[in-house]
């Protein structure tokens, strides 16, 4: 393996080992990377910065390693003192990847991607373009998809009604010109393979024991069981023509459920750069970044 290719491999089995701690949100940073990489697209930008703002949304909760796993899995909303934990994240993150030979490819989306255009965010209060346009656009990517995700104490609400709260909140909490065209891609559509889904093509299922999502990896094959990372209930995989679904069996494995896994097959599609929207044929990730 190409030492590029591999470091780079790092950085999405890091992502995804800590994605895997949390039982609340899987696919998060597939469908954060997948709707900064349709808006960077949309801004026209060259394509090595494209990629490289859809790794920095792969990679932007790379802090949350440090954040306890009785306040990253609390099945409620956090209090003041667990919020002040949450917002660690960020430094946490930039403090883990200072030394990683890649950092500069993701640093500022780890970092930035919770400050704010009004100057209240976090951690440095930075304001408007003082904030890096990769975490403008992370930032605004991953509250679209925070509103518009299941948790166990809410349903994700609508697009339609995540689209209007962006619109109401630009200039304070959103770039103006990035949540306009955002929000331009969402009522065009633009956004509909990504909402809901893990991976590309794989909708997030339901536990029919406790109510959280279960984000089902494209590698685990049809029959398998696969276990809730919440309440460890277990389920066979049916890929029926291609619909998928799941049968209780039963059966319970909290070791199972709550195994760290990075899926491969994911990693080595993100490698390639294709996100099921561009021929193979064209350069991928490794050539744009490396050359």
């Amino acid at each position: 393996m190409q030492p590029s290719r591999e470091l780079l491999k790092t950085l999405y089995t890091m992502a995804m080992l800590v994605e895997a701690r949390d039982a609340y949100t899987g696919g998060h940073l597939w469908r954060v990377s997948r709707y900064s990489y349709l808006l960077a697209e949309e801004l026209h930008l060259p394509q090595p910065e494209v990629e490289r703002i859809a790794l920095g949304g792969f990679l932007h909760d790379l802090g949350k390693i440090g954040v306890p796993d009785a306040v990253l899995n609390k099945p409620d909303k956090l209090n003041d003192a667990e919020y002040a934990v949450i917002k660690t994240h960020p430094r946490v993150g930039a403090e883990l990847l200072k030394d990683h030979p890649l950092a500069e490819l993701v640093m500022d989306a780890v970092l930035c991607h919770h400050e704010t255009p009004d100057g209240n965010g976090y951690p440095q209060r930075l304001a408007g373009k003082a904030i890096p346009l990769v975490a403008r656009i992370v930032g605004l990517t991953d509250a679209f998809d925070a509103m518009t995700s299941t948790r166990p104490y809410r349903k994700g609400m609508p697009m339609i009604q995540a689209l209007a709260i962006l619109q109401d909140k630009l200039g304070s909490q959103f770039d103006h010109e990035l949540g306009s065209r955002f929000i331009q891609l969402g009522q065009r559509g633009r956004l509909d393979h990504v909402l809901g889904h893990s991976e590309p093509g794989i909708p997030m299922q339901n536990c029919a024991a406790c109510g959280p999502i279960i984000a089902v990896p494209g590698s685990v094959a049809d029959g398998e069981d696969i276990f809730c990372p919440s309440c460890a209930s277990g389920y066979r995989l049916n890929r029926n023509g291609g619909k998928l679904s799941l049968s209780p069996t039963g059966l319970s494995d909290p070791v199972r459920a709550r195994q760290p896994h990075a899926d491969s097959s994911l990693i080595d599609d993100l490698l390639l750069g294709s996100h099921q929207l561009r021929s193979r044929s064209k350069p991928g990730l490794l050539d744009l970044l490396f050359g």
